[in-house]
């Protein structure tokens, strides 16, 4: 094979080869990456649970390892290496749950908020901080022991709960600028000539923040040159530095062993120290000898003279000290060394008696201080230079400063809880340390000197604590308040009422038994228990008040009468009387409560003849049978009788073998000749119960004529009276007797039973029943209608009982809990201890008695005064004599020019100890409990020198015979030697009396503050309704008084004590509180009758509101929705369907239409009367009105038919109609038959027998179901006021056409009755509100001033139900303190800083303490008063009782560069954005700023000064730029807080306006000027031209349109003429606003708006013109020519029913 050409899209050979190799690399490199990745690898799955059998360590899980392609599949694990297999158990730490008390996360704090965009690489921090940067920071979480904090596995705790997140966003805030204020004007110059400095500051209000920027300088200083100076100008100043420490002088023999050195010394040092050196203190002998050998003070070297004269004096003096001090040592020795040794300890002693011992070891010491020259420009220079001024003091007297001591601890005092109980509250232990070394100059204050902590003593340690519990009375009587538904006047006895009540009790605290066997409770429990005091018992209080509820009594119901029964024997047992009685009776319905003797009689008699016990009944009699076997004729029917009892009931035949059998009645079957008659009727009722004078019963019964006879052979038609028959009944007379009973008497003892079962029941413990007494009853025979008659006309054997037993109830004593402890005295004592308090003890009674038991004791409370009071053992402190004055030592001074050995400024001390009211010695530590502070152990004093002029402190003032009258005086005296110099007698420098005019002291009285509330006098109790006390119900009503506030202010209008304007602090006046108005209804209405006659329905009776409650009186019922002026009540009531009945007389006799007279037969009419009876169970009695029978059940009153002629067939009346079969179907039908009476002649037949209809649904077939009626009001018993009752509702049985029918007739059809008929309902009680007491006065809200209240509470003991007094609205009351002025002591302002000696340096400045007088309210004014009327005061200003009266200050030097005082603390702020506070919280700063005196000293001048501190209640500010102005290219612009104060900083850079602006081209066109944007604009009234490049190139004048106005003289001309802008208005008044300028581009060269308008305006315009011509110009369309025949359409109208047609 040849080698194949290059084919056309082939590459060159030599690129193939490059790309092969590039392929080939890359296929190399990217199997060796596949061959480093492992093709196959374990995989695990998650942990499982921690199995094990114990909790804790020890237990194992697993998981599932399996082996996975790299690809993701699982594959064998032979495929993956072995040696790499992960475990799959692992040991763990079973978690149960008691490890929940042992194991809890441990939660780290959060770190720094770390910004999103640092954790985030692709989030960009935003340019713009509005808010602040989101952040997030995170925190340490771990689950650790409880015990030690030793870390444990997550997943211990994650097994209680879910671990908590590590991390939170958070928010960085945006960086706050340091915030200054505005500079304070230039301060005047630092020099009155020559040139000096001028300096502006400014204070910082907010320090930077977050990153904010710095603050700027606070100070500005600028040049100035008053004038030259005339003379040479001061450039030297003495200064003064600050005293060194307090150190003490050396032993006389330290200093004269050091002395030797020095002196020798002396040449040496005073060659070599340079002249130019300042002067220091800390080495007071050198000192001494530098300033004494200074070689420039010539005034020194003239005095050399007089010192050596006093050397050579003091080392006279020195001499002779030593020669006494020898005498004294030789006496020393002369003596033995017992009495050395006593003198030794009785020095030791007295040091030891010294009052304050160690703990006043008060050592006073020197201090010294440097004196330097001062150039002006700060360096320090030669004394000499400042040799113009006189040295200052270099030294002074000072206590050297001790730190506090205190002993060790002393031991645990015992626990004040001597007995063991774990559940009751612990006690408290002590211990205590004393004061060995008070702090003295300043040093830290001493620690506290006690410690309390609680405890209690173990099991074992002590006996166990006596358990207090709570005990209750027994509870009161169930009380019953009516409901206001219920109230009526005419229920005059309401101690019947029962129902629902209240009850209450007393509740004591009483000592818990814990060692009653339990056998004894029942009998301990009857043993009363002393009452304690109320707080012993812990936990809460039994209830004082429940509900109750009487158990209302069931009144009897009985049925009605029975009919009258035969005459019967009065005991058919005994028939030898022969005395008979007619009976009826009724049944008790619902049984009474105390038994069947409440109910009325159940059986009346009337006494009747001929009595029997048993009778035959006639039950029917068969039909008519013919003799002879006739068809017809007379005949007999056979009677079927049974035996019946007098009540009624079938007895056996052979009981009524003594009375007499019905006999066969005679009767006759009509031949078809004869008259036929009908069957008799039924007897009719008896028309009355019993016969009289004037009444007597009667019975009727009647037939009538079917069918007249033939002419002749048959029986003719018996008369009309033969066709009624009247009999006698009822012919007993009007007599009716009956037992009437009287109520049962009281149970008294009966002696027939044994004592032995009287005691049974008192053995048995039962409260009950303690005997079986008898009861006895009246009983007497009565006539109905007459009264009272002998016995003997009652039945006997109906006589109730007269005697029955019964249960005597037991005699319960009163049981009275002994007497109380007595109360205790007050435990603290009395300021004046002449005040007689009383104590008391009481007892309770526990159980009343009852039933003729012994009465309850009429005292329960005793009390008796206390023993006197002693009086408060107060503690105050001693201070003794004030030590010798101390001067600073000799040898420190002895070389100050002036100095003298004797006098001077010094210190002098005094001890301090504790002492009680009483003079007696009290440890220090008792007064620093509850004395007032300590008064001062240190003051300055001044040993006089013989110069000075000694006087008297001041006397007090005369006292004024009068206000407002007259002077006094105080004065004081020369003293010594000072009365005898002449400078001393000098009044005018040492006066010796001082005059004042007597104070003018004028009072008034005014009252401040609003009523109090009014508060009605102690005692308020009303009287319940049944004469007793009611525990709550309290009297809200009547007069009582109100309190407003007196306050009393002198001439000077500061408060004094009200006892100078002679009142008590307050005023009262009468007021009155409205008595509660309670809900006031009408009586009840009667009660309407039932809604329906028939069935179930509903009456009602109702009440109408008279009068609504006010102030607080009891509510009304729920009233009517509708007129909301009626209670109604609602019961069912049932109207008995045969209540009145259709009662139809027998029909008149036939009156035949189309007579024919021989025959009397043929169409006739019969009529008969009905009439609406009153139905009784006697039967039909009184006629009464139609409307109340039903109309539908009507009989008819006349009827149409056939007269039967002879011999046709007569038949009976038709009988009723059989029942439709249901449910009613138009397939059934409904018979009714009649029977043949007389039989028709042969050749005749009878009709038809049985008349057949279909059965119509509503028609005569009726379909039946029951109704169930609402439910009725909750139904109580008569007397019962609320609680359980019984709501009822009734079942109608309705007809299909909806209308009521008797109950029976779905009763007889079996319906099912599946609805409950009564269920229990409960009427809300009505509970008045119950409250506590009124507390005792609480103390008052503020010791002084004029906002003191006085506050008394009560609670809510019982909260008012249903139709109960709601509880008033007031739960506390207050009325005002007694008004007494508030005394403070206040500083004054500090003074200036003053360098005693020196004209700078460290100084003094000094503030009083004054005593002010206020009202106590912020905004009152403080006034100054004597220091006297705060002498009760404990010595604090503002809470610090540290005083401090002078503070070190410097004053600068000339030319001194120095920070300003400490500004006060800036307002409280807030990091607020938008005035939402971000939540970092608030700060204030304070700063100080330099101030430079002199040019050349800037550069030395100390860095400012800021400081800053959190705070509360800060405000949140916000901070906006204001502009100014522009004049020419420049405006004002600054930063302004939002209160309105100007500020630097705080304003963001970002959006600060322009101040400057520069046009390019400058604006220099004629009126152009350079606008904000930066380009040239015209001025007011010009408009600009510009180029074609956008540049100005003129400002044109803009033509003015005058508008007339009303006052133009010409107004009907129109002008326009230029207007020159520049020019000053000459325009007359009003014609301003008049103008404007038409300038289309505005100052940056754009069209302005308007121009835009008019465009537009002006193109619609155009529009409408062009739209107007088309149409104007366009042709019409011809008219179609309309039908003549529409002229001809009539013109009709539509009625739409509207009244305007």
């Amino acid at each position: 094979m040849g080698t194949p050409g290059a084919s056309p899209g082939a590459f060159p050979p030599p690129l193939s080869f490059a790309l092969l190799l590039l392929l080939s690399i890359w296929k190399v490199q990217a199997q060796t990456a596949v061959d480093s990745k492992p093709l196959y690898v374990w995989q695990t799955g998650p942990w499982g649970r921690c199995m094990g059998n114990e909790c804790g360590p020890g237990g194992s899980q697993s998981r599932a390892v399996w082996c996975a392609h790299s690809e993701g599949w699982t594959t064998l694990q032979t495929n993956c290496d072995q040696s790499e297999r992960p475990d799959n158990q692992q040991s763990c730490f079973r978690v149960c749950d008691w490890h929940k008390e042992l194991y809890d996360w441990q939660l780290g704090a959060w770190n720094q908020c770390v910004p999103v965009s640092m954790r985030s690489a692709g989030v960009q921090r935003p340019t713009v901080c509005t808010r602040g940067e989101e952040g997030i920071q995170t925190r340490e979480v771990g689950c650790v022991q409880k015990a030690d904090g030793q870390p444990a596995a997550d997943a211990i705790c994650e097994y209680f709960e879910p671990k908590p997140r590590l991390e939170q966003a958070c928010l960085i805030p945006c960086p706050q600028d340091c915030v200054v204020s505005e500079f304070s004007p230039w301060t005047s110059c630092s020099k009155t000539c020559g040139t000096g400095l001028q300096n502006r500051i400014r204070f910082v209000l907010a320090p930077p923040l977050f990153g904010g920027a710095a603050c700027p300088n606070l100070t500005e200083f600028q040049t100035c040159k008053p004038g030259p100076c005339e003379g040479e100008e001061r450039l030297y100043s003495l200064r003064v530095g600050s005293w060194g420490p307090c150190s003490v002088p050396l032993p006389r023999q330290a200093r004269q062993a050091d002395k030797l050195p020095r002196e020798s010394n002396k040449p040496s040092e005073e060659s070599d120290k340079p002249s130019t050196e300042g002067v220091k203190q800390s080495r007071p002998n050198r000192k001494s000898d530098k300033l004494k050998r200074k070689p420039d003070r010539p005034s020194r070297q003239a005095d050399r003279p007089k010192r050596q004269k006093k050397a050579k004096n003091k080392e006279r003096r020195e001499k002779m000290r030593e020669k006494v001090r020898e005498r004294i040592r030789e006496k020393v020795k002369v003596k033995d060394p017992d009495a050395r040794e006593l003198i030794k300890r009785k020095r030791n002693r007295n040091r030891q008696n010294r009052q304050g011992g160690k703990v006043w070891d008060l050592q006073v010491g020197y201090q010294t201080r440097e004196v330097t020259c001062v150039h002006k420009s700060g360096n320090a220079e030669a004394l000499s230079l400042c040799s113009q001024e006189s040295l200052p003091v270099t030294y002074q007297a000072c206590v050297m400063a001790k730190a506090c001591e205190v002993s060790e601890w002393s031991d645990w005092s015992t626990c004040s809880k001597q007995c063991h109980d774990l559940n009751g509250p612990k006690g408290e232990r002590s211990r205590t340390r004393r004061v060995s070394q008070f702090p003295i100059r300043g040093e830290a204050e001493c620690p506290d000197l006690e410690e309390r902590e609680p405890c209690s003593p173990q099991a074992g340690e002590a006996p166990l604590c006596v358990v207090y519990s709570w005990k209750a009375t027994e509870w009161t009587e169930c009380r019953v308040d009516m409901l206001l538904s219920q109230q009526d006047r005419r229920r005059g006895n309401q101690t019947g009422l029962c129902g629902g009540g209240i009850q209450s009790r007393e509740v004591y605290c009483v000592q818990a038994s814990t060692d009653t066997p339990s056998n004894l409770g029942s009998l301990r429990s009857k043993e009363a228990l002393r009452p304690v005091d109320s707080d012993l018992c812990l936990g809460i209080p039994p209830n004082t008040t429940q509900l109750c509820h009487i158990t209302c009594p069931v009144e009897c119901k009985v049925s009605s009468w029975s009919a009258w029964g035969p005459c019967t024997f009065e005991n058919c047992q005994d028939q030898a009387a022969k005395k008979g009685f007619k009976l009826r009776k009724r049944k008790i319905v619902n049984e009474p409560t105390g038994g069947t003797g409440n109910c009325p009689h159940l059986v009346e008699a009337i006494p009747c003849e001929d009595p029997s016990c048993y009778e035959w009944l006639l039950v029917k009699l068969e039909d008519c049978v013919p003799d002879n076997g006739k068809q017809c004729g007379p005949g007999t029917q056979i009677p079927h009788a049974q035996c019946i009892n007098s009540d009624g009931e079938f007895v056996e035949k052979q009981l009524c073998r003594d009375a007499i059998l019905p006999m066969p009645a005679i009767c006759e079957v009509p031949c078809p000749k004869d008259c036929t008659l009908s069957p008799w009727t039924a007897w009719s009722l008896c028309s009355h119960t019993c016969s009289g004078k004037n009444t007597e019963g009667r019975q009727m019964r009647s037939r009538s004529i079917l069918a007249y006879n033939a002419g002749e052979g048959g029986i003719q038609c018996p008369n009309v009276s033969a066709l009624q028959e009247v009999r006698s009944c009822n012919d007993h007379p009007c007599t009716v007797y009956h037992w009437q009973t009287g109520p049962w008497g009281q149970c008294i003892e009966d002696a027939s039973i044994p004592a032995a079962n009287t005691s049974l029941g008192r053995a048995r413990g039962d409260d009950a029943s303690c005997s079986v007494g008898m009861q006895t009853r009246k009983i007497i025979c009565v006539r109905v209608n007459v009264g009272q008659v002998p016995p003997k006309k009652c039945p006997e054997s109906l006589r109730p009982d007269t005697v029955r037993p019964c249960l005597l109830p037991c005699k319960r004593d009163c049981i009275v809990t002994p007497y109380s402890e007595w109360i205790p005295c007050p435990s603290t004592c009395q300021a004046d201890g002449k005040t007689k308090t009383k104590q008391f003890r009481k007892r309770i009674i526990v159980l009343l008695p009852t039933n003729g038991g012994q009465d309850c004791p009429e005292v329960l409370t005793q009390e008796r005064d206390c023993e006197s009071s002693s009086v408060c053992q107060g503690y105050r402190w001693k201070t003794h004599k004030w030590r010798r004055c101390q001067l600073v030592p000799w040898s420190v001074r002895q070389d100050s020019p002036g100095a003298q050995e004797m006098c001077g400024t010094g210190l002098q001390t005094r001890a301090v100890s504790c002492r009680k009211q009483d003079g007696g010695q009290a440890d220090f530590e008792t007064c620093l409990k509850f004395a007032s502070s300590m008064p001062s152990v240190i003051q300055a004093c001044q040993l006089p020198c013989q110069e000075d002029c000694q006087l008297t402190s001041w006397s007090k003032f005369s006292s004024c015979t009068a206000d407002c009258v007259g002077v006094r005086t105080r004065k004081r005296m020369l003293v010594g030697k000072s009365k005898k110099r002449d400078q001393c007698k000098n009044n005018q420098l040492y006066p010796l009396s001082e005059t004042q005019y007597c104070p003018c002291n004028k009072y008034n009285a005014q009252p401040m503050g609003n009523w109090s509330d009014c508060i009605l006098p102690e005692g308020g109790r009303v009287e319940g309704q049944l004469g007793m006390k009611v525990q709550g119900d309290i009297k809200e009503c009547g007069q009582g008084y109100r309190y407003q506030a007196m306050v009393c202010y002198d001439q000077d209008d500061r408060m004094v004590e009200t006892s100078r304007c002679n009142s008590h602090g307050y005023i009262e006046e009468a007021c009155i509180i409205p008595c509660p108005s309670d809900c006031k209804l009408s009586e009840w209405s009667n009660w309407s009758r039932c809604s329906k006659s028939c069935g179930s329905g509903v009456k009602v009776r109702s009440k109408w509101l008279r009068e609504k409650p006010y102030n607080g009186g009891r509510p009304c019922p729920k009233l009517d929705h509708v007129n909301q002026a009626q209670v109604y009540e609602v019961v069912p009531c049932l109207s008995d369907c045969g209540q009145y009945v259709w009662v139809a007389e027998p029909w008149s006799v036939w009156k035949v239409s189309n007579v024919d007279l021989k025959e009397n037969c043929g169409e006739g009419v019969q009529t008969r009367k009905v009439r609406c009876m009153l139905n009784t169970i006697d039967g039909p009695s009184d006629q009464v009105e139609d409307y109340l029978c039903d109309p539908e059940e009507m009989p008819l009153g006349a009827r149409d038919s056939r007269l039967p002629c002879p011999e046709d067939c007569v038949l009976s009346d038709w009988g009723a109609w059989s029942s439709c079969p249901l449910p009613c179907n138009a397939n059934s039908t409904r018979v009714r038959t009649a029977y043949p009476i007389r039989l028709p002649s042969e050749g005749k037949e009878c009709p038809a027998t049985k008349e057949t209809e279909p059965c119509k649904l509503n028609s005569n077939c009726f379909h039946y179901s029951y109704n169930i009626t609402d439910w009725s009001t909750c139904q109580l018993s008569d007397r019962a006021v609320c609680g359980s009752g019984i709501k009822t509702r009734m079942l109608d049985c309705v007809r299909s056409d909806s209308k009521s029918v008797d109950i029976k007739f779905c009763e007889e059809l079996g319906l099912e009755r599946k609805w409950q008929m009564n269920a229990s309902c409960v009427v809300e009680c009505p509970v008045n509100c119950q409250l506590s007491d009124w507390s005792a006065w609480s103390a008052c809200t503020h010791s002084c001033g004029l906002a003191g209240k006085l506050w008394r509470r009560r609670t809510v003991i019982q909260a008012a139900q249903g139709d109960g007094r709601p509880c008033p609205s007031q739960m506390q009351q207050w009325k005002p303190c007694p008004v007494k002025p508030c005394y403070s002591w206040h500083y004054s302002s500090w003074s200036e800083c003053k360098s005693e000696g020196a004209r700078c340096g460290e100084g003094l400045r000094f503030r009083n303490v004054s005593c002010f007088v206020s009202d106590g309210s912020r905004q009152g004014k403080s006034s100054l008063v004597d220091d006297e009327l705060c002498g009760d005061l404990e010595p604090s200003v503002d809470g610090d009782k540290q005083i401090t009266l002078q503070e070190p200050c410097i004053v600068p030097c000339p030319g001194e560069c120095y920070l300003t005082d400490w500004t006060v603390w800036s307002p409280c702020q807030l990091s607020c954005i938008g005035g939402d506070d971000l939540g970092f919280g608030s700060v204030q700063v304070r700063s100080r700023a330099v101030l430079a005196q002199e040019p050349e000293n800037l550069l030395q001048c100390p860095e400012q000064e800021w400081e800053a501190r959190p705070c509360t209640e800060g405000q949140c500010f916000e901070y906006k730029w204001r502009t100014g102005l522009w004049k020419s290219s420049s405006r004002q612009v600054w930063c302004q807080r939002s209160d309105e104060l100007n500020v630097t900083g705080g304003c963001p850079v970002t959006t600060k306006p322009m101040a400057d602006r520069s046009c390019d081209p400058p604006c220099d066109k004629p009126r152009s000027f350079c606008t904000e944007a930066g380009v040239c604009g015209c001025e007011e009234g010009y408009t600009e031209v510009m180029t074609s490049d956008g540049l100005l190139d003129q400002c044109t004048v803009i033509p003015v349109l005058e508008i007339p106005t009303a006052g133009d003289s010409k107004a009907d001309v129109k002008t326009i003429r230029a207007f020159n802008p520049t020019q000053p208005a000459a325009s007359p008044p009003g014609r301003a606003g008049r103008t404007w300028f038409l300038q289309p581009f505005g100052p940056d060269g754009t069209l302005k708006m308007w121009v835009y308008g008019v465009a537009a305006g002006v193109f619609v315009l155009l529009v409408f013109i062009v739209s107007m011509t088309y149409l104007a110009c366009k042709k019409p369309k011809k008219p179609q020519r309309r039908q003549m025949n529409n002229r001809l359409k009539p013109l009709t109208l539509a009625y739409d029913g509207d009244a305007d047609m």
